[in-house]
């Protein structure tokens, strides 16, 4: 009882002592080396003198020390992005795959970072390994960056002895899915844009031009065409409720977004609703498919229990419904399921990836079959969203072309039959 209570003590004084490095602010400071050189840097300390001492021990003259002005608002610099903990994955694996130091390591890319958020997180990542976290624990900081399923990796990387391997993989892992996030977000982005001009174009529209044809037209005393007083109508309805329809809009976006994010049967209706669009949602099925596979095969290669890993897993799908899918797998092979026949029962996966997964199961090369299935269905996603994008791009043009055409032949029908007339 005695020894257990002396390892928490010991357990909780560490954890004070990393955090006391963790908060410690940071000097600038500029000195003279002994060719009198002028140098200039930064070093965490918890006071001036300490700092002045630490380079008077390297051999260096002390100009001036000064500690660093932390921003008005929180920390400075953009946010840090899934594409950055991507290359700093990649960075981190290369040096210690080549004898590097782990903390040496940390130096020399928080060095590199030109996002001071990011520099600052490596560095308070770099003074928990020194204040004797492990690589994990220090990443635990931050949750939001590096998730649990990063953290997880890191952590059978570490209990394996096979750490610069471990990350290695998790580096790869990160470049795929953030290679498939960045294709799918691109083939969405021209769509996106060709509706929001077509939509401000027939604002314009509705605003600024069609009430000058209909004061020309009221002062002409020339009976309108139907299609005609459709648009006079929606103009005038714009001019008098224009804040209805923003309002209305801005409302309905923010309604849909805390819909889902607070009720788990509108998030699961809506998420199956998208999987079933046309051309869409065969590139979001596959882009799940591709990331289930890929994270379950990095967590069970890094010696990941299959049952914890689904788990982590689950929230890598990027889909609901894949992930209560995922959860469903989880719970069949904690009693003793196979993992084919676990998959084969939500009726989400094709039949060759639960083949696949049979035989990777009867070979005992399940990472290497998942891994396949990642490769195949990642390729799939690429040719789908090429081919969503050359068929996108004719069909936003006729959109635009019907949406402010319709409006200009409308708005000319009157000044045609009066010219017929004549």
């Amino acid at each position: 009882m005695a020894t257990v209570t002396a390892a928490t003590k010991n357990t909780r004084q560490q954890a004070a002592q990393r955090a006391q490095i963790t908060q410690m602010p940071t000097y600038e400071w500029v000195a003279l080396d002994k060719r009198g050189k002028r140098m200039k840097g930064a070093m965490p300390a918890k006071n001036a003198s300490l700092v002045k001492a630490e380079l008077r021990r390297q051999g260096m003259n002390p100009q001036t020390v000064k500690e660093r002005t932390k921003p008005l608002f929180g920390s400075s610099g953009s946010a840090v992005k899934p594409r950055d903990i991507a290359i700093f994955s990649r960075q981190i694996a290369t040096m210690m795959a080549s004898g590097v130091p782990m903390v040496q390591s940390f130096d020399i890319i928080a060095d590199g970072q030109k996002n001071p958020r990011f520099k600052n997180m490596l560095i308070q990542v770099k003074q928990g390994i020194e204040g004797g976290s492990t690589l994990h624990e220090a990443l635990g900081q931050f949750p939001v960056q590096f998730d649990e399923l990063y953290r997880n990796l890191v952590r059978a990387g570490e209990s394996a002895g096979v750490l610069d391997t471990i990350l290695d993989t998790v580096a790869t892992y990160k470049e795929k899915t953030e290679a498939i996030k960045a294709k799918i977000k691109k083939a969405l982005f021209y769509p996106v844009m060709v509706l929001v001009v077509a939509f401000l174009v027939c604002m314009v529209m509705l605003l600024f031009v069609v009430p000058v044809f209909a004061k020309t037209f009221k002062d002409a005393g020339a009976e309108l065409p139907a299609p005609t007083q459709v648009i006079v109508s929606m103009s005038e309805f714009m001019r008098d409720y224009w804040w209805v329809v923003i309002f209305g809009m801005v409302g309905s976006i923010v309604a849909l977004v805390m819909a889902k994010s607070r009720s788990v049967k509108f998030a699961h209706f809506l998420d199956r609703v998208t999987l079933k669009l046309p051309v869409m949602g065969n590139i979001l099925r596959q882009s799940a498919i591709a990331r289930f596979s890929r994270t379950l095969g990095v967590t069970f290669k890094a010696g990941v229990p299959l049952v914890e890993a689904m788990d982590a897993v689950a929230g890598a799908t990027g889909s609901v419904v894949y992930a209560e899918a995922v959860h469903q797998m989880r719970d069949d092979v904690a009693v003793g399921h196979q993992l084919q026949l676990a998959m084969r029962q939500t009726g989400l996966f094709p039949n060759m990836v639960v083949q696949m997964i049979a035989i990777g199961e009867e070979s005992g090369a399940l990472d290497h079959m998942l891994f396949k299935c990642a490769e195949f269905y990642e390729e799939e996603v690429n040719n789908a969203v090429d081919t969503l994008a050359s068929l996108l791009e004719p069909l936003m043009m006729v959109i635009l072309g019907v949406l402010v055409g319709g409006m200009v032949v409308a708005l000319y029908l009157p000044i045609f039959k009066l010219a017929s007339t004549v």
